[in-house]
């Protein structure tokens, strides 16, 4: 029994070991210096980054980030890679953390991953792989989750609205070689699906038949006239203005100059409109025809939907802001969900409860403070009341 339990412990240790060696991350950004950021050049007016940990936080140390400097302002920063990342017949997991202190209402707050990037040169339109991460501009959040496919971006179809507070959030995505994807928020799974069915990046597997017509006798009017409803017989064909028979020709109307007077026109209170048959459901409809599905001759599915054509050698900041401030953190590219979920935990995770804390403790300080600011400016009556003329007088001034 001894021995069997001991091959047990030693057979778990082995699977841990593998599990250690196989999962791997390549990239983990903590943002303790600025070294390889790379500040686009390709217009003269971008908005600056600095390192920055906020106003609001629990560890200076731990929590420095990247923070978009300027109001109004498109950036564009970049950093290379220290190796290629390949995700060919493995998973890719890309995390990333963001703190909106500045209350944004409009701006990005999404990367951008590059196979290949002139990183002075990087704006709007550089050829990227994935951009993941909110988007947010007045009333329209979404999560952004576009892929490139053939050289062209495809939309995701779903919508998910990213979190809008002041507190840091952490957006994670897996991209698996069965082609679907995990999405989780501040570590907690959120959503799953299949790149197929939620990307256009495929043509569709069925397409309308063009052969297919509708049929001369289908019923497609949802509603008819009723065949038994009848015009009542006190229904008016009155016309549907009368002539204003209280109207007066004005004195001063000359019929020489201004031509003949006519009485203007007013609604006839009689008038009931055109008589229709009221609408009744039609027992013969069928639906709105659609042509029969027949298999689209240019599909082919593709398992490979996943793959970055070309490994991942760059991770780019390339946005619009109203409001600057954001602040970047713990930008990871891993292989692993388990493993990159580990690190989240030990970074975020470790702080977020903390944070919330701290943050709901200065929103009550600020409440606190109106209500005296207030107070303080409104002027007191009360050291006016018994305040004579008299009393500004200088020493030896009197009435005249």
């Amino acid at each position: 029994m001894a021995q069997r339990a001991m091959l047990a412990a030693i057979v778990g240790v082995l699977v841990l070991c593998v599990y250690v060696v196989q999962a791997e991350i390549f990239f983990h950004e903590e943002f303790n210096t600025m070294d390889g950021w790379v500040q686009s050049e390709h217009t003269s007016d971008y908005g600056k980054v600095a390192l920055s940990v906020g106003a609001i936080h629990v560890d200076a140390e731990k929590e420095q980030g990247l923070k978009l400097m300027e109001d109004a302002k498109f950036y564009a920063v970049s950093k290379k890679l220290p190796k290629a990342v390949s995700n060919d017949g493995k998973p890719i997991v890309v995390s990333f953390s963001v703190k909106n202190e500045q209350k944004l209402t409009c701006g990005g707050t999404y990367l951008k991953f590059f196979s290949e990037l002139d990183q002075k040169d990087l704006h709007g339109e550089s050829a990227y792989w994935l951009m993941f991460g909110p988007d947010i501009c007045g009333s329209n959040k979404r999560l952004q989750f576009i892929l490139s496919y053939n050289g062209t971006n495809h939309l995701w179809k779903k919508l998910s609205t990213p979190k809008t507070d002041t507190a840091t959030h952490v957006y994670t995505v897996e991209i698996a070689p069965n082609n679907t994807y995990q999405l989780y928020v501040d570590g907690m799974h959120i959503q799953e699906g299949s790149l197929e069915e939620e990307w256009d990046m495929l043509p569709p597997k069925t397409i309308s038949d063009p052969t297919d017509k509708k049929p001369a006798d289908w019923v497609d009017d949802m509603m008819m006239d009723d065949p038994s409803d009848t015009k009542p017989e006190d229904w008016e064909d009155e016309p549907a203005t009368i002539t204003d028979s209280e109207a007066v020709k004005p004195v001063d109307w000359d019929d020489s100059e201004d031509g003949v007077w006519e009485a203007p026109k007013v609604p006839n209170p009689n008038y009931r409109g055109a008589w229709k048959p009221r609408r009744i459901h039609n027992p013969d409809y069928k639906g709105e025809w659609a042509a029969r599905q027949i298999p689209n001759p240019v599909y082919k599915k593709d398992p490979n939907l996943y793959k970055v054509p070309a490994p991942l050698q760059y991770v780019g900041i390339d946005v619009w802001q109203v409001e600057g401030g954001s602040i970047f953190d713990d930008i990871i590219i891993g292989d692993d969900i388990t493993e990159v979920l580990r690190v989240v935990k030990s970074t975020y995770g470790a702080m977020a409860e903390k944070e919330r804390d701290l943050i709901q403790a200065e929103a009550k300080k600020e409440a606190m403070k109106e209500p005296a600011e207030a107070a303080a400016e409104k002027p007191n009556m009360d050291e006016h009341a018994d305040h004579t003329p008299d009393e500004d007088k200088s020493e030896g001034e009197e009435d005249l």
